[in-house]
């Protein structure tokens, strides 16, 4: 420190002096954590009991990355013939993932999945916490837990949760563009009729105490959670149901699921949430009565337009979608347009039951799906559909899992279930049988 006594104070000097600071006390800590690791990896060996099959191959050695640099780890190896399989217990015992202590693999999940890109991710961890963790080497983290990730959201669930007033379940899809040899023989909207994305579905699920003084409902503060997959809607919606499980589904004195419409959607809620009250989003209500109107008056460029679909929101908000289907088909009855009409309207015949605003309303229900719509936006389009991004399947279904996760504020039960499933890969009793 001496170097800086007698020199006038600026912010290069701060910069430098906290440099020097840092290292003084990082490289003690590392070689710490290093002896500390090596110690805890000498007695799990010593302890290990092989599994059957299992052989012994000697010590190794390799360098561990940890928060505070990188050190030295010794430890046996094992191999088994037959599975043709290695293993390493004091790895398994202590939580590695891929050369990482766990608390480095968890902040480059976190960073891997939250930031925008890979490379971001690597520049901000080496700025803000002097870690040098390639953007490639991010990239095989995340994707190697990720894929643990994914399949932690589709575990089953032990009942739980509390008992609330209602609880709402919500999902939808959007589309993320992918690479072509994810694209082959799919179906899409391009002109010659292939796909240029696919839509990884989102479900999230959340609780309601309470409506303000207005009388318009209030979500419960922290209370949603999320899933995603890539699955199909079939797939997809056993997973949404597991996770409404988790939040209390069977102790809910009111299960809402909140909907686009899609007959798809509205066929899951029927197979895996048979007792709830369906309501379409009034956004996608109104976003189909301008379609109505659009074809009956000609175009959405007609002076009565706007008047005419206000008129269809306040009749919505009424508890009138059946006359406004009565009335939409009196006035074009005869007419060319007649046709065009009845295609759109077939929306709201096949979801009239689900468009009884003014009873949901009174009921204190929300009656729009804009926590989904958000989630979509937050959760899946903020990493996922960033310019220039082609992704694999696996690749944004990894990333995806890990930030349902996170925004679900379930980091800490994933992270705590990662170790100890590393952990039982050391119990020979699971070969007893």
């Amino acid at each position: 420190m001496a170097q800086f006594q007698g020199q006038e104070p600026n912010g290069r000097g701060v910069q430098e002096l906290e440099v020097l600071i840092r290292t003084a006390i990082f490289k003690p800590a590392n070689a710490l954590v290093g002896f500390l690791l090596q110690g805890a990896a000498d007695r799990i060996d010593a302890a290990y009991q092989p599994k059957p099959g299992q052989h012994r191959k000697g010590r190794e050695t390799r360098q561990v990355d940890g928060l505070f640099g990188s050190f030295p780890l010794t430890r046996d190896y094992y191999y088994h013939d037959g599975k043709a399989q290695g293993h390493y217990p004091a790895d398994a015992a202590l939580g590695l993932e891929m050369g990482q202590t766990p608390a480095l693999a968890r902040l480059v999940c976190l960073e891997g999945a939250d930031e925008s890109s890979y490379q971001k991710a690597e520049t901000h961890l080496l700025e803000i916490g002097g870690i040098q963790v390639s953007a490639r080497q991010i990239q095989r983290v995340v994707q190697r837990v990720g894929e643990a990730a994914q399949a932690w959201q589709e575990r089953d669930a032990q009942p739980g949760g509390k008992a609330v007033p209602i609880l709402y379940v919500s999902a939808d899809a959007t589309g993320v563009q992918m690479r072509k040899e994810e694209l082959a023989g799919r179906a899409g909207k391009q002109a010659d009729g292939s796909a240029k994305t696919r839509s990884p579905y989102l479900g999230c699920a959340f609780t309601q105490h309470k409506t303000d003084e207005e009388g318009h409902p209030v979500r419960d503060y922290e209370s949603t959670t999320y899933v995603s997959s890539f699955g199909s809607i079939d797939e997809f919606g056993p997973v949404l149901r597991q996770d409404a499980i988790r939040r209390g589904l069977a102790l809910a004195l009111q299960v809402v699921l909140l909907i686009d419409g899609a007959e798809g959607l509205a066929n899951m809620g029927r197979l895996c949430f048979p007792g709830a009250i369906q309501i379409v989003d009034f956004y996608h209500a109104l976003l189909h009565a301008s379609q109505v109107l659009a074809a009956l008056l000609g175009s959405k460029e007609h002076p009565d337009f706007k008047s005419r679909l206000g008129h269809w929101a306040r009749r919505l908000l009424d508890d009138k979608v059946e006359q406004l289907i009565a009335q939409a088909r009196q006035e074009c009855a005869g007419k060319t347009q007649a046709q065009a009409v009845e295609k759109e309207l077939a929306y709201f015949v096949n979801n009239a039951r689900r468009m009884q605003y003014g009873t949901f309303r009174r009921k204190g229900f929300f009656i729009g799906s804009g926590v989904i719509e958000a989630g979509c936006k937050t959760v899946i389009g903020a990493r996922c559909k960033q310019s220039g991004m082609f992704w694999s399947e696996a690749g944004a279904e990894n990333v995806l899992a890990l930030r349902c996760i996170h925004s679900s504020r379930r980091l800490n039960d994933f992270w705590k279930d990662r170790l100890d499933t590393h952990a039982a890969r050391n119990d020979a009793l699971t070969l007893a049988a």
